[in-house]
């Protein structure tokens, strides 16, 4: 207004208000003194009475500028005012109200001289600042940027690591919840999975907090946004939909993880912070992605691991079964060939035990004694021949006993014996055998095939002696178990092939020699009567096995 231009000529600076406390005027030297003056109330706010007023509840009271466009009579007050450089500045205020205005002069107290001085100088300092200010301003959002970006950077990589570093799911999931956890200040941080529209609890972090199993839904803003993919962030007294309230309202960052476009699960992270997510959406994204592939890398895993245990499994039983048919079958063959061989032999064998006491009869009747004593030696050594036959045909029946396929008691140490005159050709002139029989009670087994297992050993040990050698054979009885030892002179059998000789397949005999089905066998009709073989050996000194059976 030009009928306030007159103020232009004061040294003081001056600043005009009408009765609705708007400015309507400000002298030149105001404006070289305020430049950074906006607005009134922004004016009034930055001025303070160089000493306070009593206490009063409204806040406006402490601006001197205030009290001087409401006063109706003239006022004076000595103000500091804070410019927008934080610097204070003092002045004496006159304030006047003439008909609707209120003019407000400002006096500068400070000394003019040094004002003048130090006005270039300051201006160009000043300037300085604010380009410094700026500057560091610039470093320090950079700085943060880097610092931000490194720590993102290695949290991904850490938790990349993690993931590569094992297949074990459950071990998988803790490691990124308990960076997560850690990264966010949560108190509770879990994995569920997803399925047709529920998802589950699979992996907790603390432990203490395991709600594992348990089933629940998100509420349908939520849910909508992690199957469109995008992070949910939300304030929310529950944990989830008909989840328990909690005491305080919760910031709940809901992170779903995708493989292959298909929604598998979400992280799910409770914090009692309020925080905005900005660069570590980056981090939680790349997480997600991670944990996405490495979930069903480890189940797949897990499942061709479990494959992998079922087919070794059928395989074992496979070929269990297999050398039951086998064994059923030699015993089949071998009691077939024993029935029909004894048939055979008994009909000649009849015969000459005929002749043989026909014989005996008519020898006293010769005259030449001579004769009749080289005859009566003769015929003393063909019954001595058909009684050892008729012996074996006998020894052989029992040992195949088709007829004997349930259990049924058994005197362990005739066993033995019968096995021993069936393997007689293998020790005669040879072997000395040694028995050390125990008093031992009827047993109840299969003899047959105890038969069978006594009889692989003992011809094992048989050709594991060259030359001559000793078998000793020893039994006993402890409360509830029968103990055979067969220990042998041989050359033993090295540490390395102990634990395979059980094996199916596995022979230290040459190629046409041994089957490596012998001792396999043995081993489970050992297994079926409830016990177990033991062998001791040293290469040089020999070996020993040592059958222990349970005989409840």
């Amino acid at each position: 207004m030009k009928k306030f231009d007159i103020f232009n000529r004061f040294r003081d600076a001056v600043i005009i208000t009408n009765q609705n406390r708007e400015v309507v005027y400000r002298n030149n030297t105001f404006k070289r003194w305020f430049p950074d003056f906006s607005d009134i109330k922004k004016f009034s706010h930055n001025a303070n009475f160089d000493i306070c007023p009593l206490e009063t509840e409204n806040p406006e009271n402490y601006s001197p500028i205030y009290n001087a466009m409401i006063s109706k009579e003239d006022f004076s007050a000595r103000i500091s005012y804070q410019n927008q450089n934080g610097k204070l500045q003092y002045y004496d205020l006159y304030a006047s109200r003439r008909w609707k205005y209120s003019l407000m002069f400002f006096s500068d107290i400070s000394a003019e001289a040094e004002l003048n001085s130090s006005e270039k100088l300051n201006k160009k300092l000043k300037e300085r600042v604010i380009y410094l200010e700026n500057q560091n301003n610039d470093l320090m959002k950079i700085k943060q940027k880097a610092q931000s970006q490194a720590i993102r950077i290695a949290l991904i990589n850490k938790v990349s690591n993690l993931i590569r570093g094992s297949m074990d799911l459950s071990e998988i999931l803790n490691s990124a919840l308990k960076e997560l956890s850690v990264m966010f200040g949560t108190f509770k941080a879990y994995y569920a999975s997803y399925d047709k529209g529920e998802f589950a609890i699979r992996e907790v972090f603390p432990k203490q907090n395991s709600d594992k199993d348990t089933h629940f839904t998100f509420e349908d803003n939520t849910a909508e946004t992690i199957l469109a993919g995008e992070i949910s962030t939300r304030y929310s007294m529950k944990e989830y939909k008909d989840g328990p309230v909690f005491k305080q309202p919760v910031m709940r960052i809901t992170v779903p993880v995708f493989h292959m476009r298909k929604l598998i699960g979400a992280i799910v992270l409770l914090s009692y912070q309020r925080r905005e997510l900005n660069d570590e959406i980056e981090i939680l994204e790349a997480i997600s992605s991670q944990l996405g592939n490495a979930i069903i890398r480890a189940e797949l895993y897990n499942k061709n691991t479990q494959m992998v245990v079922q087919l070794q499994n059928t395989l074992k039983e496979l070929k269990e079964t297999q050398l039951h048919l086998i064994n059923s079958e030699k015993m089949a063959s071998l009691g077939q060939l024993v029935a029909g061989v004894a048939h055979e032999i008994n009909t000649p064998i009849a015969s000459i035990k005929s002749n043989n006491a026909i014989l005996a009869k008519f020898i006293p009747r010769i005259q030449d004694e001579e004769i009749s004593s080289i005859l009566a030696d003769i015929n003393e050594i063909d019954h001595e021949a058909i009684q050892r036959i008729s012996h074996m045909v006998t020894s052989l029946k029992k040992f195949v006993r088709l007829d004997e396929a349930e259990l049924q008691e058994a005197d362990i140490n005739k066993e033995l014996d019968l096995t021993l005159d069936l393997i007689r050709h293998e020790t005669k002139n040879r072997i000395d055998i040694v028995k050390n029989y125990g008093e031992l009670p009827l047993i109840k087994c299969f003899p047959n095939m105890l038969n069978q297992v006594f009889t692989n050993v003992l011809i094992n040990a048989c050709q594991a002696i060259e030359g001559r050698g000793t078998i000793t054979i020893t039994t006993s009885y402890t409360p509830k178990t029968l103990i055979v030892s067969i220990k042998d002179t041989g050359k033993g059998i090295e540490k390395s092939e102990i634990n395979k000789i059980f094996t199916a397949g596995y022979t230290t005999k040459g190629v046409g020699v041994g089957t490596g089905l012998g001792l396999a066998i043995s081993a489970k009709i050992i297994e079926k009567h409830k016990g177990e073989i033991i062998v001791n050996s040293e290469v040089g000194h020999g070996s020993e096995f040592i059958i222990t059976i349970c005989s409840e």
